[in-house]
């Protein structure tokens, strides 16, 4: 968001790879959920986020978590969901 560009996301691949394969670039440095440069925010009107993490502390706090904060890298889609990730450029 706002570039309108859209991707599908399985559910077993990490939102980071699978916008990567599309052709969309979202930073990123550690892939793993610490660095938190990939940090964006779910348009979900402050709710939660509708992503699973495979593991208990992926870098975001439980406040931050609730208001829809989320780490592409790390963060694997459970339904359709628009970002904000102003620093995403095409590949």
């Amino acid at each position: 968001m706002p570039s309108g560009w859209q991707f599908d996301a399985p559910a077993d691949t990490p939102i980071l790879l699978a916008a990567l394969a599309a052709g969309i670039k979202l930073p990123s440095l550690c892939r793993n959920g610490t660095c938190r440069a990939c940090l964006c925010q779910a348009r979900t009107g402050g709710e939660p986020a509708p992503v699973a993490y495979r593991i208990d502390w992926p870098g975001l706090s439980r406040e931050e978590k609730g208001q829809g904060w989320l780490l592409p890298c790390c963060a694997y889609a459970r339904a359709d969901l628009v970002i904000d990730a102003p620093d995403a450029a095409l590949c």
